[in-house]
């Protein structure tokens, strides 16, 4: 009788642990004594970036969509502060969460952030620099969680629209396709400037509801997106706009460890979670984000009218995009996408199925495979043509 052999530590499991050691030694270099004197003050901080790394990593929000309404809202941080401090927290966790869906092989649409990243960046330092600050702030704090609350308008419709397929990439890839991702990157950038977050959340509604590509495809796509436009705007606070000072150094001093182990094991509990929950957990932090929004920001009629506007607007767009079946059954893979993990808990949840008998006929693959078959993903297809090839042998 041969022994068990011990279960190996997931890869990601590995990788995680070791981008967040490598944080932990810099800081412990750097800061040493210094943290457990910040830990103590601003211990809210580090508490809400502890739930807030696990959003920014495992979904298309980012971090600051918890830290910026918590320090607005329950910590009466400025709304400047407030967008400052989740540019620089997103710059750590965010980029361990990247590193670990790259290590780590998770599928993402790489021509996405080819075509999208490089005008993201371009529009958050135009808008930082030179937007933001002409913005007021309660204007700020609005069009944060009209942003969020569009973006679960979207949800709620693609909910209701459950008969298009979904692809593992965006099924065609011409001229069109590239200046739809570069001007949404763009829009994006100037909309992070102003509200912190933008970038992934118009990326994501994009590849979602107009191009159909599947949320564990697009989620881990807009969290490299959402890194690379958040190292940039960080970097513009720091040596262009200058006001990464004061306590927002502090808030980031104790909160980066926390998003160094956070967003990465986001990134991966996002992998174990169905499409249907992921969108059901942000569908409920938005719902929160606007009840405290209404509940804590002070409406004034141009405010509420600036509201309504914006909301309106993305609503709108985000309605014709879902509408659009241009991409809706243009090749890509059948409206079921599973990973690994959710094969095998379909396969411990459901009863064994018999298998189909052996094909009798002779005969060429295209006229024994039924038309089912055909359209199945790869690995099925090519398992059926070595099933018929060995018959004929």
């Amino acid at each position: 009788m041969s022994a068990h052999r011990p279960r190996r530590i997931p890869r990601v499991i590995l990788v995680n642990g070791l981008l967040a050691l490598v944080v932990w030694s810099i800081w412990s270099v750097f800061f040493g004594p210094r943290y457990a004197d910040l830990l103590g003050e601003h211990w809210p901080v580090a508490l809400t970036m502890a739930f807030g790394s696990l959003v920014g990593g495992g979904t298309s929000e980012g971090g600051g969509a918890i830290a910026f309404p918590v320090l607005t809202k329950l910590l009466a941080v400025p709304a400047d502060t407030a967008r400052t401090f989740s540019f620089a927290i997103q710059s750590i966790g965010m980029t361990a969460a990247s590193l670990s869906i790259l290590l780590c092989r998770i599928p993402i649409e790489r021509r996405v952030l080819g075509w999208g990243a490089v005008p993201g960046v371009a529009g958050v330092l135009v808008s930082t620099t030179l937007i933001a600050p002409l913005i007021p702030l309660p204007v700020v704090r609005v069009l944060f969680t009209m942003l969020l609350v569009s973006l679960a308008v979207a949800l709620i419709l693609q909910l209701r629209s459950r008969t298009y397929r979904r692809h593992l990439e965006i099924p065609v890839w011409g001229a069109r396709e590239r200046m739809l991702v570069a001007a949404v990157g763009l829009a994006g950038g100037l909309l992070s400037g102003v509200a912190g977050v933008g970038e992934n959340t118009v990326m994501f509604v994009l590849l979602v509801l107009l191009f159909r590509v599947s949320e564990k495809i697009t989620t881990p796509t807009t969290v490299v997106l959402m890194t690379i436009v958040s190292i940039a705007a960080f970097l513009s606070h720091v040596f262009l706009v200058q006001d990464f000072e004061g306590v927002v150094v502090e808030y980031w001093i104790v909160a980066a460890p926390v998003v160094a182990l956070g967003a990465p094991l986001g990134a991966y509990l996002c992998t174990l979670m169905s499409p249907t929950t992921v969108r059901g957990v942000l569908i409920v932090l938005i719902a929160a984000e606007l009840v405290s929004t209404v509940v804590f920001v002070p409406f004034t009629p141009v405010l509420a009218l600036v509201s309504a506007a914006s909301l309106a607007v993305l609503c709108t767009w985000f309605a014709v995009l879902l509408r659009s079946e241009r991409y809706a059954r243009s090749g890509g893979s059948e409206s079921v996408f599973v990973t690994e993990v959710e094969r095998a808990d379909r396969a411990l949840s459901s009863p064994p199925v018999a298998s189909p008998p052996r094909l009798r006929t002779r005969g060429s693959a295209e006229q024994l495979r039924p038309q089912a078959d055909r359209q199945r993903i790869p690995h099925e297809r090519d398992d059926v043509d070595d099933r018929v090839r060995d018959h004929q042998g």
